[in-house]
């Protein structure tokens, strides 16, 4: 099938699986110019209706979270930034760069860069494909960002860098099906749990075409991204849909994985995780290896560690069903400002209004009482220290 994508590669209507997408009722939005599907209407009069409260969109959302929490979901990712770096001296330079140690052959990691005092600069994804061959993953908004920066640093030899963004689309397959799903589609590749547990990656074949498979999840779920050449990304996603569905397959968006991602307590990269903190305030201290070398930032993390936070970041959940947080809403105690919304949303798997932010240390105790102004109504908050959601005990938090 022929391929026609504008600009920088964004998923455009020229595309063939643009009119997939588009005829499973696919409501699109875009993330740094890139279109991607944020739900999928029940019919072609639906309305997503804008507002400051939750809207009947929701109980759309609440299905597709429903498909990925219990069979298996599909979701295209076009626009996630991905850079390849290899080279004898790779390894070497990344680890100079990033607050934790570079994974070994076969394997993923998250890690963080931060500012010359210590602040969260971006949040990446390390899969390494070889011992001298890198991809480095980050939002889609941080294309230029990270790239620059990492451009800045690169060694005169050694180490080559490339963009690979508009070459490759992912394609999520999440869901307690979606390790079967795929293995019917790749039977030449070990897919089982020993052979490809998580937080791993490797080579994979769907019918002839060879994709990165990784065993990450911004959902909580059992999931696998499929990196997808983009010549080879329309046929892929057909037969990952017509094998779907024996599993029940059904298309997700992007709504639905903000909602997953809240229930899992991870952070967004430009709400949650921001240059105004560092990543002890920010709760990231378990991907700081302090004692590992020299890396950039690491004097000024080995002074912040030692100091009282500013602010802490929380989870909270809200008694209201009336709307979500949204960021910049006020966190108060006694009627006092004691912190700042930076994310919010409803969290379909546990029936719970989720809010994230950052508040004083004082406040940010599991448990702690705390108000949240949301469009202009004070609505009971109560702090939680760990995520809400487990697929294997389903809720965490009552």
């Amino acid at each position: 099938m022929p391929h026609e994508f504008r600009g920088a590669g964004r998923l455009a209507k020229t595309t063939p699986l643009y009119h997939v997408l588009k005829a499973r009722g696919a409501r699109f939005g875009t993330v740094n110019g890139w279109e991607r599907a944020l739900f999928f209407a029940p019919d072609e009069d639906f309305v997503d209706a804008p507002s400051f409260r939750f809207t009947e969109t929701r109980e759309v959302v609440a299905g597709e979270v429903k498909a990925v929490q219990e069979r298996v979901g599909l979701m295209e990712v076009s626009g996630f930034t991905r850079f390849e770096v290899k080279g004898p001296a790779a390894a070497g330079w990344l680890d100079g760069l990033f607050t934790s140690p570079m994974p070994k052959v076969g394997k993923v990691a998250l890690t963080y860069s931060v500012t010359p005092s210590g602040q969260v600069l971006s949040e990446v994804t390390v899969a390494r494909l070889g011992d001298d061959r890198f991809w480095l993953g980050v939002a889609a908004a941080a294309e230029w960002h990270d790239r620059d920066w990492l451009q800045e640093r690169l060694p005169q030899e050694g180490v080559s860098l490339a963009n690979l963004t508009a070459a490759h689309t992912i394609l999520v397959v999440a869901g307690p099906g979606s390790r079967d799903l795929l293995k019917s589609l790749s039977p030449r590749s070990q897919l089982s749990r020993e052979a490809f547990p998580w937080l791993s990656v490797r080579e994979v074949f769907i019918d002839q075409h060879r994709v990165i498979a990784m065993s990450v999840s911004f959902s909580g779920e059992l999931a696998f991204e499929l990196h997808v050449p983009n010549e080879s990304l329309y046929h892929v996603y057909c037969l990952i849909e017509d094998a779907g569905k024996a599993f029940g397959l059904q298309p997700f968006g992007l709504y639905a994985t903000e909602s997953m991602r809240l229930e899992k307590g991870y952070r967004h990269w430009k709400a949650d995780l921001i240059n105004e903190f560092n990543p002890f305030e920010a709760g990231l201290e378990r991907f700081v290896r302090l004692n590992r070398g020299r890396f950039e930032g690491c004097d000024a993390l080995a002074e912040l560690v030692a100091k009282p936070p500013r602010r802490k970041f929380a989870m909270m959940t809200l008694e209201s069903d009336l709307a979500p947080a949204h960021g910049g809403d006020a966190i108060r105690m006694n009627g006092d400002v004691v912190g700042t919304v930076t994310s919010g949303g409803w969290g379909h798997r546990t029936g719970r209004n989720i809010a994230f932010g950052y508040v004083e240390p004082a406040h940010a105790a599991d448990g702690t009482r705390l108000e949240v102004e949301i469009i202009g109504e004070r609505v009971n908050a109560t702090v939680v220290a760990d995520c809400l959601y487990d697929p294997g005990n389903q809720r965490v938090r009552a």
